[in-house]
């Protein structure tokens, strides 16, 4: 799917979305978060490892941040001249850009592509989570002088 196609199709799903998406009415801030992050955010960054390199151009990236901005503003039912940063402030999502860096990231680290000296975080099963008390010593401090 090409990047712009994928921008375009999103912009309309965001219009048609706004039909239901008011300042002092419709869909509230969750509803409109979920639609984001269970439709339009897998159009936006569905095989980002294989053209992230066209968002080294401009109006490819400019297209991508637009239509973050489009959803973010109905999420946060704001003006149109609020920054795009302060926009993903207001709704907490992360900047598209941001996020498909880290979609490929997680691609290439995940096929052993290269990356190995990024930190990256997951989720552990609460069974492998160390016990605190094998995680570090604990120094027991009385007055100037440690026991």
């Amino acid at each position: 799917m090409n990047t712009i196609y994928a921008a375009e199709k999103c912009a309309k799903l965001i219009h048609s979305l706004s039909k239901a998406v008011k300042l002092t009415w419709g869909i509230k801030h969750e509803a409109i978060a979920t639609i984001y992050k269970g439709a339009i955010l897998p159009l936006l960054t569905y095989g980002a490892p294989v053209w992230i390199e066209a968002m080294n151009f401009e109006h490819n990236r400019q297209k991508y941040i637009r239509v973050q901005r489009l959803i973010n503003i109905r999420m946060a039912k704001a003006f149109r001249t609020t920054s795009n940063e302060t926009l993903c402030m207001l709704t907490g999502m992360t900047p598209i850009l941001i996020k498909l860096e880290l979609k490929t990231a997680h691609y290439k680290i995940k096929e052993n592509l290269g990356h190995h000296d990024i930190e990256w975080d997951c989720d552990v099963e609460i069974e492998n989570w160390p016990h605190p008390a094998e995680v570090g010593i604990i120094h027991e401090v009385v007055g100037n002088e440690e026991t």
